[in-house]
């Protein structure tokens, strides 16, 4: 793993949001691998309940100021860091007031979805990719975890497909047991077509559910991991007939060694 770099992208990392799957798994993946020798960055997005002061986030003045465009309004691109304490890993925060201020996750305070979920998950994936291009930092692998980042896949591979810093990048999607039962905004398509993305490759989200939207980030990755111990019965059925590389599901405790292989097969390299 020495000098490989790992650009994990996450919905939810651990310190900053409380423990689950995807929090824990993201945390502990790039602990990992900044162990091993490996160079990786962690992006997450800046939700409002996540305590700056406790947390010393700050804002990063030379990569924010840029504005993206979603569903054709200007959104501006704010950029925090903070490091994890005790581990020399720093992680990025992707912000913006609109999206992001609000001071929960992804359901309001009676657990309904955000309605502009869909434009948070776009806003956060075009974020992430352009702070990473004026990093100028290419990675060997782009690891994603958690369903508000499952359209970065999609965007590196169509929205930004001639983009050479990501030429040779491999996607590695974490499927998990983390989803909802409603739907995202049944305008979710045609806010990607404004993005150009080819109709054929989200035709799925007509209907904007979690299952969809993970079919469509398998479609876009070069392989998967199976990240919780039963997933739904749906997405076994597409991974399996997907013929990607899976890895199965591996406990916290014992993860350590078959992802490290799995980083290091030929799909990967």
């Amino acid at each position: 793993m020495k000098d490989k770099r790992i650009l994990y992208v996450s919905s939810e990392v651990v310190p900053y949001l409380p423990e689950t799957e995807i929090s824990s798994m993201s945390f502990e993946a790039p602990r990992m691998v900044n162990k091993q020798g490996g160079q990786i960055r962690i992006f997450m997005p800046r939700y409002g309940n996540i305590n700056e002061r406790r947390h010393q986030l700050h804002e990063v003045i030379r990569l924010s100021g840029i504005n993206l465009v979603i569903n054709d309004l200007d959104m501006p691109l704010i950029i925090k860091v903070a490091s994890i304490p005790k581990e020399r890993i720093q992680v990025y925060f992707i912000d913006n007031e609109d999206y992001f201020k609000r001071k929960a996750t992804l359901t309001d305070e009676d657990g309904n979805l955000y309605p502009d979920n869909d434009e948070r998950a776009i806003f956060f994936a075009k974020g992430v990719i352009e702070t990473v291009k004026k990093l100028n930092w290419s990675p060997d692998i782009i690891h994603v975890n958690g369903w508000l980042a499952s359209l970065l896949p999609l965007y590196l591979k169509e929205y930004y497909k001639t983009e050479p810093l990501f030429s040779d990048s491999k996607i590695v999607t974490s499927i998990y047991n983390q989803s909802f039962d409603e739907t995202l905004d049944k305008e979710m398509i045609n806010k990607l077509k404004f993005d150009n993305i080819d109709e054929n490759a989200i035709k799925a989200l007509i209907t904007p559910s979690y299952n969809n939207i993970m079919k469509v980030a398998i479609d876009y990755s070069d392989a998967l991991i199976i990240g919780s111990q039963e997933i739904p019965k749906e997405l076994q059925t597409y991974l399996k007939d997907s013929k990607k590389p899976v890895l199965e599901y591996f406990s916290p405790e014992e993860f350590a060694d078959p992802y490290t292989e799995f980083y290091n097969t030929k799909v990967l390299n």
